[in-house]
């Protein structure tokens, strides 16, 4: 059964009268959670998107960004978005619930507010009501301010991301420092790790995404410090 499957499943478990947002009291077990995480990227995506009324294709280009949709699977897609936009729960709701689900310090949330920030950028932009919003919802995620930074570091458009930023290191600190936490980044970013701690199979590119960003910021500081 597809990842897609398995949502429309989950949602068809709700009664009536509940909203989108109630579907996290019925993901309990690992592989539930796998459909929490793509749920929350989902619907906080729809929370953050700028258009209103239907899917566009802009914005299926951007979840694209995150998961691997197969196309007689994005009407699924497409459908959990439009509920996730009709939803009276805010994103607070949203946010607070999956925080709940994983639990502090997972570092799947980490994963997660990397899946927003890819849709916050697919367009080639990123606006300060975008800023505003991750910030938020990082904070309900009991992000540092300091670890929200790193992240925005990797993703934001049109400027040089600050290598030491980006590791979540500073620039006093020993080089064997910043390569301990270089290579706790590629570590955790492995796709078994993050399989296994929750991440579904069709949002794997992330590993990707990630690694590069993290790479690069490693050979910048080994280049300046020579």
């Amino acid at each position: 059964m597809s990842l897609w499957s398995r949502i429309s499943d989950a949602l068809g478990a709700l009664t009536s009268g509940e909203s989108l947002s109630d579907v996290f009291s019925y993901l309990r077990t690992a592989p539930e959670k796998r459909v929490g995480f793509a749920i929350a990227v989902i619907a906080l995506g729809a929370k953050m998107a700028k258009a209103d009324g239907q899917v566009t294709r802009d914005e299926v280009t951007a979840f694209r960004e995150v998961f691997n949709i197969p196309r007689a699977d994005e009407k699924n897609a497409a459908k959990l978005f439009n509920l996730a936009r009709q939803d009276v729960a805010g994103f607070e709701q949203y946010a607070a619930k999956i925080a709940a689900m994983f639990g502090a310090e997972d570092a799947a949330l980490c994963d997660l507010m990397e899946g927003l920030f890819f849709i916050a950028v697919a367009d080639g932009e990123y606006h300060p009501a975008e800023d505003d919003f991750l910030a938020q919802v990082a904070e309900i995620l009991g992000f540092e301010p300091a670890r929200f930074h790193a992240l925005r570091a990797r993703f934001v458009p049109g400027t040089d991301p600050d290598p030491y930023e980006v590791l979540g290191v500073s620039p006093q600190d020993e080089v064997t420092e910043i390569r301990a936490a270089w290579r706790a980044e590629v570590r955790e970013s492995h796709p078994d790790r993050m399989i296994a701690r929750g991440v579904p199979e069709e949002a794997i590119k992330l590993a990707e995404k990630r690694l590069i960003a993290v790479n690069r910021a490693w050979e910048m500081i080994n280049q300046e410090r020579g």
